[in-house]
C-alpha cells in the first residue's frame, strides 16, 4: 500500500525506484525474503534520484531531435509554400523515426544499466557501456525474456484503469516490483556463472 501511495506523488516517488533498486540487490543477494522494510527513505530517495538522473541523460539525443525538429517546423512550417511545409514535414518524420530507435535502444539497454548501477551504487556504473553489453549479451535470450516480461507486467499493470485509476495507482507498483525481482534474478544468475 505504501509502493502505491508513493507511485503517484510527484519527486516523492524516486523513493519507489529506491525502493525496487534494493528490491533487486536483495533477489540477487539470495535474500530469503527479499521485499525490503520501509525504513529507509532517504536512501531510497537519493538512489532513485540517480535514476532519474541516469535517464535523462540517456534521452538527451530525444531531447536534442525533438528540440530541432520543433524549430525547424516552425520556421519553415508557417509558410505558404507546400514545398516548404511537405519538407518539414518529411524532416518531423526522419527526426521522429530516429528518436523511436534511440527509444527501442533505450529500452533495451537502460534495464541493464539499472542492475549495474544497484550493483555498484555509483551514477558512473550507468555509463559503463562495456559492462552494460556484456551484462546484455552474457545470456541475450534470458535478458530478451525479462525485458518482454517485464513490459508484459507494465502492459497488465495498466487495466487497472478499468477500476476508476484507483487500481492503477497499486498495480503500477507490483509491475515495477516484478521488474525489480526479474532483473534480480537475472543478476544472480549471472553472479553464479
Amino acid at each position: 500500500m505504501v509502493g502505491g501511495i508513493l507511485t503517484i506523488i510527484p519527486i516523492v516517488n524516486f523513493v519507489v525506484i529506491g525502493y525496487v533498486l534494493q528490491l533487486l540487490k536483495n533477489v540477487r543477494d539470495g535474500v530469503e525474503r527479499p521485499m525490503p522494510n520501509w525504513d529507509n527513505f532517504g536512501d531510497y530517495f537519493m538512489k532513485g534520484l540517480m535514476v532519474v538522473i541516469a535517464v535523462i541523460i540517456y534521452a538527451i539525443p530525444i531531447i536534442l531531435l525533438s528540440c530541432v525538429s520543433g524549430a525547424f517546423s516552425a520556421a519553415l512550417g508557417g509558410r505558404g509554400q507546400e514545398g516548404v511545409r511537405g519538407l518539414a514535414a518529411l524532416f518531423t518524420s526522419a527526426v521522429g523515426c530516429l528518436s523511436s530507435l534511440w527509444g527501442l535502444l533505450l529500452a533495451v539497454v537502460l534495464p541493464a544499466a539499472v542492475v549495474k548501477y544497484a550493483e555498484a551504487d555509483e551514477l558512473s556504473a550507468f555509463f559503463r557501456f562495456g559492462d552494460i553489453f556484456s551484462f546484455i549479451t552474457k545470456d541475450l535470450g534470458t535478458y530478451i525474456i525479462v525485458i518482454i516480461l517485464s513490459y508484459l507486467a507494465h502492459f497488465v499493470a495498466g487495466f487497472g484503469v478499468i477500476l476508476c485509476f484507483v487500481g492503477v495507482i497499486f498495480t503500477a507498483f507490483w509491475a515495477s516490483l516484478v521488474q525489480g525481482h526479474l532483473l534480480g534474478q537475472l543478476a544472480r544468475q549471472h553472479k553464479m556463472v
